[in-house]
């Protein structure tokens, strides 16, 4: 981030009014002056933004309003001289208040409670539903309903991956929302090997594309890094360990004020029972009643997509038992049965509207790269807020290694440093400050695994005739450890 030359300290904001209109638009009042906490959250797991308000109101604001769940919200939140958050009818669009939580008497004139609000789209999704069939490619079906009038009738703009599979699918009765993660579930990326896509919104608008597209452009290019992250003391000296000479502000925005790992992709046992490593997928066919059984391998699959951090698997295939298996060779692991047909709308298709034979294996890759993001590498940090950041951004962080800084010339942590995707932003402002809350998320590693390529599990295998099996009848064992108990602590008075 180019420091600008409005910016008077790291952590500097602009917040114009903040104006809630009654629900017959007759009356409007800026109340930022009562607010003591303001939150606007994105994730790319939930489909619209949300916020909330904290308010300290000693002028009966709700009663006077009133306010009782139909308000809309507007206000701008903005990193001087960057992109901004725009809630005004002007120029953006507003938030809609739906609820009011948590309120309670603070003394004799002030009583505290909690403003939730949501954007337009949100509310849409409640009070509609999507009953039609629709043909064509996936993005296509997914701009029909997030723009048509009778549900969301969204005025935001769609960046969309264009999808390559087309088919003919009839949505039966569901929320608009329901009905695009129908979508999502099917869609195949027209310039790469993905599965699965992710519907999200941010301050500038709604996205539909898949993991690797946040990782790489449509070329394979990785994408450019939205910021650099470094986690050390706000105090140092610009002359820090990372050897960069940088001013004052830059330095602070770049630092981490706290950070914890989430998780750290090191729990093979939940990602093999999840299917992560291996998966068996026995697909049904319904027209010609046949079945087939596909089997996914992990690190055969690997390389078919791009990854965040570059392709370097976060996990070795050595054998990790006596049979010489490694992880992704126990189909078994997880097993799933997926009904599929034929010719359902007439084409020659399966479930995701290209070859049915491709099905089993296809469905085991979405899930695999599901599960990759939900449960691979995630961390959580605290920075200065910077309202130009958005879901699905690539930032770098830099983690020095526990080594002492002398000692390890500045290196980073080989595997937990790189590059991240900002997977969730919590912009929080007070009346003092502005700070992000980042969940993070990477899919490999920063520096891959050595590894020998070993076929042989390295464990000394031992042989079966020493396994024994014990009487719990038999008390002669029993005796046996109690006279040697007894020998070792000498006799017990009594």
């Amino acid at each position: 981030m180019a420091t600008n030359p409005h910016i008077e300290f790291a952590g500097d904001f602009r917040l114009s009014n903040i104006t809630i209109h009654n629900h017959e638009d007759t009356l409007a009042v800026d109340i930022k002056g009562l607010v003591v906490e303001f939150n606007i959250y994105e994730s790319i797991f939930n489909n619209s933004l949300t916020g909330s308000l904290v308010i300290s109101d000693s002028t009966g604001l709700i009663g006077k309003l009133p306010v009782q769940g139909t308000e809309r919200l507007t206000f701008k939140l903005s990193t001087p001289g960057s992109p901004t958050i725009d809630c005004t009818e002007e120029s953006g669009h507003p938030m809609h208040v739906y609820a009011v939580s948590d309120k309670q008497q603070d003394g004799d004139t002030k009583e505290v409670y909690t403003l939730h609000f949501a954007s337009r789209e949100f509310l849409r999704n409640i009070r509609t539903r999507v009953s039609q069939a629709y043909s064509g490619r996936m993005n296509e079906m997914v701009a029909s309903i997030l723009s048509d009038e009778n549900y969301l009738d969204s005025r935001k703009t769609l960046n969309v991956q264009k999808t390559r599979n087309q088919d003919k699918i009839v949505i039966p009765n569901k929320h608009p929302f329901q009905a695009i993660s129908m979508l999502q579930k099917r869609a195949l990326a027209d310039d790469s090997n993905s599965v699965g896509y992710f519907f999200y919104e941010t301050p500038r608008g709604f996205h539909f594309r898949s993991w690797e597209s946040m990782c790489v452009d449509k070329n394979g290019i990785p994408r450019d890094v939205k910021q650099s992250f470094e986690h050390m003391n706000l105090n140092m000296s610009d002359d820090n360990a990372y050897g960069e000479k940088k001013n004052k502000i830059t330095h602070e925005y770049q630092s981490v004020e706290g950070y914890k790992f989430i998780n750290s992709s090191h729990d093979v046992a939940a990602m093999q029972a999840a299917g992560t490593y291996a998966h068996r997928v026995i697909t049904h066919n319904l027209y010609d009643k046949s079945y087939k059984e596909s089997n996914y391998h992990y690190h055969n699959h690997y390389n078919d997509t791009k990854h965040v951090d570059g392709n370097k698997v976060p996990i070795v295939n050595t054998p990790v038992d006596f049979d010489d298996k490694g992880v992704s060779d126990y189909a078994e692991s997880r097993v799933s049965v997926q009904p599929t047909t034929r010719f359902t709308h007439g084409e020659d298709t399966g479930s995701f509207g290209i070859d049915v034979e491709q099905d089993g294996i296809t469905e085991a890759a979405r899930l695999s790269q599901k599960n990759q993001v939900l449960a691979g590498t995630r961390i959580q940090m605290t920075i200065k807020g910077q309202s130009y950041l958005e879901v699905g951004d690539v930032v770098q962080f830099n983690l020095q290694t526990v080594e002492n800084k002398k000692n390890s010339e500045g290196k980073f942590d080989p595997q937990y440093s790189g590059r991240y995707i900002i997977t969730k932003i919590r912009h929080r402002v007070t009346t003092t400050e502005y700070i992000n809350v980042l969940e993070l998320a990477k899919d490999s590693v920063a520096t891959s695994y050595r590894t020998n390529h070993n076929t042989k599990y390295p464990g000394k295998k031992p042989s079966k005739d020493k396994g024994i099996i014990q009487d719990i009848g038999d008390n002669s064992h029993y005796s046996e450890l109690a006279m040697k108990s007894r020998r070792r602590t000498g006799p017990v008075d009594r």
